[in-house]
């Protein structure tokens, strides 16, 4: 056998290339009109165990907040549409709004993106002031700049494909007419703070109102027949054109020499209906949404910008049985309320400890604890000085806002009683809670971020195994590495 000194130089070079793989990872809407639903808490543990490790909300709810604390899953929250005027209003009402909403939960959860509105220019309401949608946008954005935020927490704000004149061909899509002013100013703002641009992006509701001229298996993702474009793209799938129409929409604003980022911030399809919606169907629902997650994975673009990856959140997490309108608008959850799947969807991923496509909200992993998120770490490196290790561990547990009582004195993870054992707890902690990004783990140099599980090197890395409480769990155990 090979010295443990000899080792460790290949170890860690092998250890650092897991940095070039990316954890496929996909977003999920988590809407609330129900009466039904689990707990925020178990959601969240649920969605630790799931490739899922974003979720967007419609609101602020803190128990939601809350729960997500400490588990590396990323949130967008939400300014209500009603809300939206008075924070249009002045910069103080933004940061009212933001005092009184947000801060009291950052950094332990990773927000990392305030929707000002839901479709808020196509809303069914006459009360609704559409120059109050940019107004608000910039006043919280220069809250976020003013706390030194912005670079963390994006603004933008959810758009139906109603906004758009007509979507096909996707090459000459453009905005209606009357909302032009409006939403040069949006892009404008989202270019100028580097935001996404966001859009609810339903093929079902297009294929259900057009039933004779749109097939059933190009609205299902399939790649039947492609549709062309008279601009030479070919479209195998109805989600691809309809982004490319607001990449067109966009262009036509002037902005087509910008690097404005397009999300897909809804898309799902229903599993049941009303009497008409005889597409409505669990087989169908199970169908796209499975070709949905497929394709947000693929880190595939669209026929107009083949190497630019679309981010997309699934609609949606659970049917919410008191959502207003017809049938189908209550039914287009991957889970009932009860916690059960309404049709089969593969969540799992290979960086997550668990099995999480096979968990439900009633169940448990083997020895009755749930196994966390994604499995990426951050770790203090070995032969890492230990002045500079012990600066990370105290700006970690001080100013970096980590609960750090585990590893002090009598804490469950006080033991091994060394300074690498007690950063790498520190450092990790600090890496979940700001959302996993790589710069949050270099802490001087001292960090690696690892996908590998580390009770498969610890032994060569330390002389005792590494403590860690597992995050979004009661401290009532600790396990090791």
């Amino acid at each position: 056998m090979a010295p443990t000194n000899m080792l460790l130089p290949l170890l860690i070079f092998l250890l650092q290339l897991t940095l070039i793989h990316q954890v496929s990872s996909i977003g999920i809407n988590y809407g609330t009109i129900g009466n039904n639903l689990p707990p925020p808490k178990r959601v969240a543990q649920l969605l630790q165990s799931t490739l899922i490790n974003k979720i967007k909300i419609y609101d602020t709810n803190p128990e939601i907040l809350e729960a997500f604390s400490n588990t590396g899953i990323d949130l967008i929250v939400a300014v209500e549409n009603s809300q939206v005027a008075n924070i249009s209003s002045n910069p103080s009402a933004a940061g009212q709004w933001f005092t009184a909403r947000i801060a009291p939960f950052i950094p332990a959860t990773s927000i990392i993106g305030i929707a000002v509105g839901n479709e808020y220019l196509t809303a069914e309401s006459d009360k609704l002031d559409r120059n109050a949608l940019v107004r608000a946008m910039q006043n919280l954005h220069a809250v976020l700049v003013e706390r030194g935020l912005d670079r963390k927490i994006k603004v933008t704000t959810p758009h139906s494909m109603a906004v758009l004149a007509s979507s096909f061909p996707p090459s000459a899509a453009t905005f209606a007419a009357m909302l032009l002013p409006t939403m040069t100013a949006v892009v404008g703002f989202l270019a100028d703070s580097g935001a996404p641009f966001m859009v609810n992006a339903y093929p079902y509701f297009a294929y259900r109102d057009n039933s004779k001229t749109i097939s059933l298996e190009y609205a299902l993702l399939g790649n039947g027949t492609g549709v062309s474009d008279p601009k030479g793209y070919t479209y195998n799938n109805l989600l691809d054109a309809q982004i490319d129409a607001v990449r067109s929409a966009i262009g036509s604003l002037g902005f087509a020499n910008r690097s404005i980022k397009i999300i897909v911030s809804e898309s799902g399809w229903p599993s049941k209906g009303d009497p008409g919606e005889t597409e409505a169907t669990p087989e169908n629902a199970r169908t796209y949404n499975t070709r949905l997650i497929e394709r947000a994975q693929s880190n595939k673009g669209t026929p107009m910008k083949p190497k630019e990856n679309v981010e997309i959140f699934v609609f949606a997490l659970f049917n919410e049985n008191k959502k207003p309108g017809g049938a189908s608008e209550r039914n287009f959850g991957i889970f009932n309320g009860d916690g059960s799947k309404v049709y089969d969807v593969d969540l799992s991923c290979q960086f997550c400890s668990g099995s999480g496509d096979k968990l439900g909200f009633g169940e448990k992993t083997s020895g009755g604890v749930r196994n966390r998120g994604p499995s990426v770490w951050c770790v203090a490196k070995p032969h890492a000085d230990e002045k500079v290790v012990q600066a990370v561990v105290d700006f970690c547990c001080g100013s970096g806002g980590v609960d750090c009582r585990e590893i002090y004195e009598n804490g469950d993870c006080f033991a091994p009683d060394n300074i690498h054992a007690h950063a790498s707890y520190a450092m990790n902690a600090y890496y979940q809670m700001h959302g996993r990004n790589y710069w949050n783990c270099d802490f001087k140099g001292t960090g690696l971020v690892t996908f590998s599980d580390p009770s498969k090197f610890s032994a060569l890395l330390w002389t005792m195994p590494i403590c860690r409480t597992v995050a979004g769990h009661q401290k009532n155990k600790a396990e090791w590495w």
